[in-house]
This record gives C-alpha cells, sequence and structure tokens, in this order.
C-alpha cells in the first residue's frame, strides 16, 4: 500500500517533527516539508536527517529566516509564496509531509494551511501534546478536518498523558490513537526506532 501523508499539529511546538520521522522510519518513506520558517541552522529536515538515517529528504520549496508564520515570514524576507511552488514531490516511495504549524496558518493572507491540504486530497495524521487548552485546539482541528472533507488517519498524542485529557478527546471525536509518545529525555534514532514499531495505521 502506498502512503503520503500530511502531518499536521493541533499548534506550534506539539512535536510534528519527532512524530514525522517516525513516520518515515515505520512506513520507509521520504519525507518533505514544504515551507521552514527560522532556524535555518537546525532545520526540521536537519532533524530527519538525524533521527531517521537513510531517509530521503526533499528540498523545502521555501526556506524563510523568521521563526514566524510563513506568510509573515515569507514578507519580511520579500519573498512570494506561490501555490505552483507547493507541488508534491515525485517520488516512488512512501512519503510523509510536515506542515509549519496548525491547520489555520496563513502560508499567504490569502491561503491557508488547511486550503493547501484539502487541495492536495491527501490523508491527514494530526498530532496532539498534553497541555492546557489542548483539548479545545484537538477538538476545533478535528472538526475543521471533517468539515472540509479531508481524509483522516488519526491521532498521535505527545507528552506526558492526561487520561482525562485522552479520554474525552477519543470520546468526542471518535478517531483513531495511532500512537502514544511518551516525554522523552532526548530524542535520537533509537527512540525513533521503538516507537516505529509501535504505531499502528
Amino acid at each position: 500500500m502506498e502512503y503520503r501523508i500530511i502531518v499536521a499539529g493541533i499548534g506550534t511546538d506539539t512535536g510534528k517533527t519527532v512524530a514525522s520521522a517516525i513516520l518515515t522510519k515505520a512506513l520507509k518513506a521520504d519525507y518533505w516539508k514544504p515551507v521552514q520558517a527560522g532556524d535555518l541552522d537546525n532545520t526540521d529536515s536537519h532533524k530527519i536527517t538525524g533521527w531517521s538515517p537513510g531517509t530521503i529528504i526533499h528540498p523545502e520549496a521555501h526556506r524563510l529566516t523568521q521563526p514566524m508564520s510563513p506568510h509573515a515570514a515569507a514578507h519580511i524576507d520579500r519573498v512570494r509564496i506561490k501555490k505552483s511552488d507547493l507541488q508534491i514531490p515525485v517520488t516512488n516511495n512512501n512519503l510523509i509531509i510536515e506542515l509549519a504549524g496548525g491547520l489555520m496558518v496563513p502560508i499567504r493572507s490569502d491561503f491557508l494551511n488547511i486550503d493547501w491540504v484539502a487541495a492536495t486530497g491527501l490523508p491527514v495524521i494530526l498530532v496532539s501534546n498534553y497541555y492546557l487548552g489542548s483539548i479545545n485546539h484537538t477538538l476545533l482541528s478535528l472538526y475543521l478536518i471533517k468539515q472540509k472533507n479531508i481524509p483522516f488517519l488519526g491521532i498521535i498524542f505527545n507528552g506526558d498523558k492526561n487520561p482525562f485529557t485522552f479520554d474525552v478527546i477519543m470520546h468526542r471525536s471518535g478517531a483513531k490513537c495511532l500512537l502514544e509518545i511518551e516525554k522523552e529525555d532526548t530524542i535520537n534514532e533509537g527512540v525513533i526506532n521503538r516507537y516505529a514499531a509501535k504505531i499502528q495505521l
């Protein structure tokens, strides 16, 4: 079975890159981040290379200098992001695509992540982290995915487990939990391999 999957988060710093590394390892997939905003000396593509050696990395369509939403970072860098820039790489392998931020993050002032995701027709995995407010952010993200008729594979939870949060999200959404990633002191290839053996797609 061929997999081309978009990894979205319920917000910023939810663990999308760790989840993406696990998926690339589990599925022997390539990796692509369409837009990298900030941290150009240690990009998410660099992290994937370290955590999942051998993964084919497709170059970002845009590398922006500021750690901001793509529309703001592009404005500062005097770059215009065109829809045609965001063509999915051609590959015979499985492919994991990591969004920059959450679903409602603007790529341009007139074009959001969710618009691009819906246009691709590809399925989404949502990464949720345990923090105060994550129930609301997770359920709103799932509601949006449903409203846009986007194929949905399930949720990856990240961080110190909160059973109250987990239970209400699963009960209210009916979504599938693909994996629970515990809070790790460090992320390395061994950690990625351990979780790759557990994920259930």
